[in-house]
């Protein structure tokens, strides 16, 4: 493992996602150092690697992960590799980080939380909408104790990506034994934040939803589908509190995300785009104020000063690196606010109440 003044070496299985977005956080952040990457497509992962400035590829996760020139692992592969991935980084004893979902079912999860918390490696989950600049506005303001008591929240997520007159996105979104679906892939990060600023969740009533159970492929074949496309979830929480989360991937021509959350001492709102944060807006209630006043956005970029890639994706690398820069504690045992596996497990715990809720099991006990 590396001491205080050597950077992290990060070895990422998975060159999508990992090619994007996580490659260029982790550059913004010197503490790390992206060193090789691995792919099962020896033509991806080479062309990745050309693209990055990367020439160690490999296309052979297992040896990869127990290699001893790496640190970290980042894992950015489809969600039914995730578990025996990690699992194997740990017992290697590598710190990991984890693209979300975390796993397919809460039992998954579980099991990757309880192998890191005995092997005493750092990990982490790539939540890092918490770090989107008016998220983290209100995060920071709701710490601050600004909303008082909490009373009610609420989180909506929508976009027409399923809707019936969009094409096919990847097959495996489909299916709900690959990880697919909306709740995994959209509502996880409401469930994530909500939990953040609010605290434990105790129950689950929910609607979880496959609106079109078949879809055209170009060829004219059909294809089966069993993920969800819309949820909504009622969540109790531990504090008193009431949290309704919903998300939608079948909102014709509309992409959206919004949040409000009411207390004793005041309010907090914001609505926007759902692929555009940097046009937010957050409102803010008070006691003692005639009306809802506007507030900034956050303002904190990374320490490093480095700019992100001029692409659509700017805005997810800015936040993931500002993560993986709270993240750094983790690495000499001292506290983080970074989203970990445990925060990951939570998320699987509700998205599995909500499942057996909808399937007739009405409130669901966590």
């Amino acid at each position: 493992m590396p001491d205080n003044s050597s950077p992290i070496r990060v070895g990422l299985i998975g060159v999508g996602w990992g090619s994007v977005v996580q490659t260029p956080a982790f550059r913004m952040v010197p503490a790390y150092d992206v060193v090789a990457l691995c792919s099962r497509q020896q033509g991806r992962v080479e062309a990745a690697g050309e693209k990055l400035g990367v020439a160690d590829v490999s296309t052979d996760w297992q040896s990869f992960v127990r290699r001893d020139d790496l640190d970290l692992i980042s894992i950015c592969t489809p969600v039914d590799l995730h578990h025996e991935q990690a699992l194997a980084a740990i017992a290697a004893g590598k710190h990991v980080l984890v693209e979300k979902p975390v796993g397919l079912d809460s039992v998954q999860t579980g099991e990757m939380l309880a192998a890191a918390e005995a092997a005493g490696v750092a990990n982490a989950v790539c939540f890092e909408g918490r770090w989107e600049p008016p998220r983290l506005k209100v995060w920071e303001m709701v710490r601050g104790g600004h909303v008082g008591t909490p009373f009610l929240a609420s989180a909506r997520s929508g976009a027409d990506y399923w809707h019936p007159t969009r094409g096919l996105q990847s097959e495996w979104m489909y299916s709900k034994a690959s990880g697919g679906g909306y709740l995994m892939g959209m509502g996880s990060h409401d469930i994530d934040y909500l939990c953040t600023l609010f605290g434990e969740p105790e129950a689950v009533c929910a609607d979880v939803r496959t609106t079109t159970r078949e879809r055209s492929r170009p060829d004219g074949t059909t294809l089966s589908v069993d993920a969800d496309d819309t949820a909504v979830l009622l969540l109790r929480m531990r504090n008193g509190m009431l949290v309704n989360i919903l998300t939608t991937a079948v909102a014709y021509q509309r992409t959206f995300r919004a949040f409000e959350a009411y207390g004793s001492a005041g309010s907090l709102f914001m609505d926007g785009d759902l692929m555009r944060s940097d046009q937010m807006q957050v409102m803010s209630g008070a006691i003692g104020q005639d009306s809802a006043e506007p507030m900034a956005s956050s303002d904190r970029k990374p320490a490093s000063g480095a700019e992100p890639p001029a692409r659509r994706a700017a805005g997810a690398i800015v936040s993931l690196a500002l993560m993986l820069e709270d993240w750094l504690p983790a690495f000499s045992g001292q506290p983080t606010v970074a989203a970990s596996i445990a925060d990951g497990h939570r998320v699987a715990r509700v998205i599995d109440a909500a499942r057996r809720s909808s399937d007739g099991g009405g409130w669901v006990a966590l």
